[in-house]
């Protein structure tokens, strides 16, 4: 029986690609806060006829990590595929958050994932196989406004991903190391999120189901690539990047700004995890099923003609826009 752990698999995408694996036979082993989510998720997953086994950790705690993933395997066996997936994030101007807040975005956005993959690695690299992918987003390469502690975690999770990925190569490790880049998605993160403003916010559209993030990690646990980018809205906006950084730049000024604000003020009682898990059961999908997509188009970074296609059609969009504003 193969088995996974992942990172944050009591909500969002995490709880989604646990209950993907889970359906496909594996045992899944999850590593999260909030104790009463861990056990209703593993008593959700052992429905499936899999052994579960969860264990309470805070991901920007190193040795923590380093312990779970011993836990889990001595429970469950071999850890075949590592995800790590959990996050933080502060929703807010720069000039805004304390210090303190932007650290701690950082150690588990960032430095949790460098826990995850340390401590996949110690049991991997010896008998030599095994998958550790990464959750990423389109941020990794195109930041938005108001997200500036997220969106430098998710580019310093890419660069620490290419580097470790080309040391396990040196030594000819059969250990693979993936990185998912995600559109917006359809999750409590806007819920939970730290929100300094007044008004509730969302993803910049257009947005996913997190079902859509699970079935593109199960893809990379069975067949390894470098990268996949997920939506054509992840690939328009990493090719893009390439192109015309200038000009993204100051179209996130207004999309990106404005396209995270809603009309709902927060309620006045509204938790946020970035301290302490929220004291809720934790689910898989956000606020707005209503508009997600059930389904998303994806290429891997190592498809030269797909990337090329891409690229032509972010070329042709941005021609539009301009010949449009033009016009006005």
């Amino acid at each position: 029986m193969a088995v996974i752990v992942i990172t944050g698999g009591t909500a969002g995408v995490g709880k989604a690609t646990a209950l993907r694996f889970a359906k496909a036979g594996y045992d899944v082993g999850l590593i999260a806060r909030d104790e009463a989510s861990l056990h209703s998720t593993q008593e959700e997953l052992r429905r499936f006829g899999v052994n579960a086994h969860a264990v309470q950790a805070d991901v920007a705690d190193s040795q923590a990590v380093v312990d779970a993933a011993n836990e889990i395997e001595y429970r469950l066996g071999a850890i075949d595929v590592w995800v790590n997936n959990a996050m933080g994030a502060v929703l807010a101007p720069f000039r805004t958050l304390t210090p303190d807040e932007f650290r701690r975005v950082t150690d588990v956005t960032y430095l949790g994932y460098v826990n995850g993959t340390r401590a996949a690695l110690e049991l991997m690299v010896p008998r030599d196989r095994g998958v550790i992918i990464q959750v990423g987003s389109a941020l990794a390469y195109r930041s938005i406004p108001l997200q500036s502690a997220y969106c430098g975690a998710k580019a310093a999770i890419r660069g620490f991903t290419d580097a470790v990925r080309t040391e396990l190569m040196h030594e000819n490790s059969r250990v693979q190391l993936s990185m998912v880049q995600m559109p917006g998605l359809n999750t409590p993160q806007f819920e939970w999120a730290r929100n300094k403003f007044a008004w509730a916010m969302r993803p910049v559209p257009p947005v996913f189901e997190p079902e859509v993030a699970a079935s593109a990690i199960f893809r990379v646990a069975q067949k390894p690539v470098r990268e996949l980018w997920v939506g054509g809205s992840t690939i328009q906006s990493i090719v893009g990047q390439f192109l015309f950084p200038g000009f993204l730049d100051r179209l996130m000024v207004k999309k990106a700004w404005e396209g995270q604000m809603t009309d709902d003020l927060n309620a006045p009682d509204r938790q946020d995890y970035l301290d302490r898990p929220v004291n809720d059961l934790h689910k898989i999908h956000g606020r707005f099923s209503d508009e997600a997509k059930n389904r998303a188009p994806s290429v891997t970074s190592g498809m030269p003609g797909k990337v090329a296609l891409g690229a032509l059609a972010v070329a042709g969009i941005m021609v539009t826009r301009l010949l449009t504003r033009r016009k006005t």
